[in-house]
């Protein structure tokens, strides 16, 4: 009998009354899909999570105890966030807000703060990189209560987040208030379930120092100190242990100092800095980075003097954009 056989058997033996090893089997499953996340993406994935949420879903239209619901309400709303992050991965905003939506009701019905936070970080990240930026600042400020009770990294993440939104929106002194608040959460902050799940639920501080530098791209005559917080990031990250790496990490930070280069004048740096990031292949192209890339495009057009330079970047940008991920058909899934 295969695992996954096995684990199918699990799930119907206790569907009507849902037991302990049923759920310590989705917990399972869900860590390890936590921890192949940080090298590959979501989308590689989708098999899996669409698997493990299904599996969520219907294990909570069984029957259970009241600390059990809790349990698999919160397990579900965490198997949710992931199928959000993979709408928001393909550019489907919309899709991705309706999964978050429902990972929050699951968070609220397992009373679970971190989880609520996390998912209000994600709201408002979903609406920053569809150029939504009232919604993003909107999202980040409600999940504020639920983040003074936390005490994981899920509130770092979200005042990190609130700090691209304020930017975004000009209010770049603001911004700067959230960067210092979320280094001081850092100082205080204690791992809690979801820090230990890995995996884009886990906010180490090389994307803490991402974030920030992504921030202050939005402000030219901040460049000098983005490129720092940029550098910071991809310094960080080289010697992070592999729990500490995501994968759209280094890509973004690229973005943010190729960007900081280009507002100091610097297209031959800011090349060297995005090189790497344009060698990714199609199937690794999430929205954030594509979005990212086109920053710089834009950027490039705005600031910078002809140049060949300048021009053979202008065309990789082009075509590193007109190649994007998509998601895969229902036949072709794992």
């Amino acid at each position: 009998m295969s695992a996954d056989r096995a684990r199918d058997f699990l799930t119907r033996a206790e569907a009507s009354n849902v037991g302990a090893e049923t759920i310590d089997q989705l917990a399972d499953d869900i860590r390890r899909l936590a921890v192949a996340s940080r090298e590959q993406t979501l989308i590689q994935l989708l098999g899996d999570l669409v698997d493990t949420q299904d599996r969520a879903f219907n294990l909570l239209e069984g029957r259970q105890k009241p600390d059990q619901a809790r349990d698999l309400y919160l397990l579900a709303g965490v198997a949710t966030g992931f199928m959000a992050k993979v709408s928001h991965d393909v550019g489907a905003a919309h899709d991705a807000m309706t999964q978050a939506r429902t990972a929050y009701v699951c968070a609220d019905n397992a009373g679970h703060d971190g989880l609520r936070t996390w998912v209000r970080g994600l709201q408002s990240g979903i609406a920053y990189w569809s150029g939504r930026r009232d919604d993003a600042l909107r999202y980040a400020e409600q999940g504020a209560e639920t983040a003074a009770r936390s005490r994981g990294s899920a509130s770092i993440r979200l005042s990190s987040g609130q700090a691209r939104a304020l930017a975004a929106l000009g209010r770049i002194a603001d911004a700067r208030v959230e960067i210092d608040r979320a280094a001081e959460l850092r100082e205080r902050f204690q791992p809690d379930d979801l820090d230990n799940l890995g995996g884009g639920y886990w906010f180490p501080r090389s994307r803490q120092l991402y974030f920030a530098a992504d921030a202050l791209t939005w402000a030219a005559d901040e460049a000098p100190h983005t490129e720092r917080l940029a550098t910071e990031a991809l310094d960080a990250l080289t010697t992070a242990p592999a729990h500490d790496r995501g994968f759209g990490d280094e890509p973004g930070a690229r973005c943010a100092l190729a960007l900081a280069r280009v507002q100091q004048g610097n297209v031959d740096g800011a090349a060297e800095a995005l090189a790497p990031v344009l060698e990714l292949k199609p199937a690794q192209r999430i929205h954030g980075i594509v979005t990212s890339v086109e920053h710089v495009h834009i950027a490039l057009h705005r600031t910078s003097r002809p140049s060949r330079t300048t021009t053979d970047l202008l065309e990789a940008i082009q075509a590193f954009t007109a190649a994007r991920l998509s998601l895969p058909k229902a036949d072709d899934l794992p």
